[in-house]
Parts: C-alpha cells; structure tokens; sequence
C-alpha cells in the first residue's frame, strides 16, 4: 500500500483544519464576507490545512525510509 496508517490519520486532520478554516470565513458578519474572518484569517487556516494536506500525502516514517535504502 502506498499509504500507512499514519498517512490517513495525517490526512484526516488536514481536512479537519480545512474545515474549521471553512466553519471560521462563515462567522464572518460583514457584507460580501470582507471582515477580517473573510479576508485573513479564514483563508491563512485554509492554506495551512492545504499545506498540511500536502505533507500528510508525502510523509514517510523514519524506519520505512531506512528499509527502502538496505
């Protein structure tokens, strides 16, 4: 398998992140959402569930990196 266990736990929590990025530009009570929930903050939690995303999907532990090398 491509993935392990740790990789879709990884995973999960990125989608949990890009949520509450999601769930926070919604309290956002300005008109057209220009607050600053809606401008900043929101979006930076969404960018940083994506990166998160990214990192969960190329993780590799330690010791299978070491088996793939002998």
């Amino acid at each position: 398998m491509p993935f392990l266990l740790i990789n879709y736990k990884l995973m999960a929590m990125g989608v949990l992140i890009i949520a509450i990025g999601l769930y926070i530009m919604t309290l956002d009570t300005n008109t057209f959402g220009f607050g600053a929930l809606g401008l900043t903050i929101g979006p930076m939690i969404l960018l940083a569930g994506f990166l998160f995303e990214f990192v969960a999907i190329l993780y590799t532990p330690q010791n299978k990196r070491d088996n793939k090398t002998q």
